[in-house]
């Protein structure tokens, strides 16, 4: 399906939902992922990223990060990857610099079971682990921002029970932001739970957001 910005979303199989904002998979990247957690002006952003999904949000992160010329960490999980003709059949407005390197993805897609997937270059580093986040072990005080986009608490309850949560804010270097779509009241009072400082941001339209700050 196409979202208002222009660019596409698919609907999931399996939990009946769309990968991105019917507002705009793109602006979605850029002005929740990337502006809530300040990634886009970071000068060397560790992403944790809990869904890579359609790859939108790295590809909007791989393209802010080479335009500023700074270099870019980014790991994320995802349980069941799609596969790889579905993934080359969302394009985003990528940089000449940037198409290559999401070209190098697209020919060692999808990620092994225990085997992630490594791609390394003058841009920064990008790993994809095909791994289960309820136990998966998050690298401490690693991140600068956390991308939590998995499908919504109702259909796929398990990336945001609060265990997780607890983990990923131990993931994150303090001073470190977290941001989601969601603003359900469970996902906010488990961010909380955890040690976040949570608020609710606007997004587009009626839309709000959610951005959480490891004090």
């Amino acid at each position: 399906m196409q979202t208002e910005d222009g660019s596409l979303t698919l609907v999931h199989p399996v939990f009946g939902e769309a990968y991105s904002s019917r507002h705009g998979a793109w602006m979605q990247a850029n002005e929740l992922y990337l502006k809530q957690t300040q990634t886009h002006r970071h000068s060397s952003p560790h992403v944790l990223e809990i869904g890579f999904g359609l790859g939108v949000n790295f590809r909007a992160a791989l393209d802010n990060c080479v335009q500023r010329g700074v270099p870019l960490a980014y790991l994320s999980y995802e349980f069941l990857p799609v596969s790889r003709e579905v993934l080359t059949s969302v394009e985003v407005p990528l940089g000449p610099q940037s198409q290559p390197v999401w070209a190098a993805l697209l020919t060692h897609w999808p990620p092994r079971p225990r085997l992630p997937l490594v791609l390394e270059g003058f841009w920064g580093r990008l790993e994809v682990r095909r791994e289960d986040v309820t136990a998966a072990e998050f690298p401490a005080r690693w991140a600068s921002a956390v991308y939590l986009d998995p499908f919504s608490p109702e259909v796929n309850p398990e990336p945001w029970q609060e265990p997780v949560l607890r983990r990923l804010f131990e993931a994150v270097q303090p001073g470190g932001y977290l941001a989601t779509y969601s603003v359900a009241g469970q996902v906010r009072r488990g961010l909380e739970a955890a040690g976040f400082s949570v608020k609710k941001v606007p997004g587009v339209g009626k839309k709000a957001w959610t951005q959480a700050r490891r004090p």
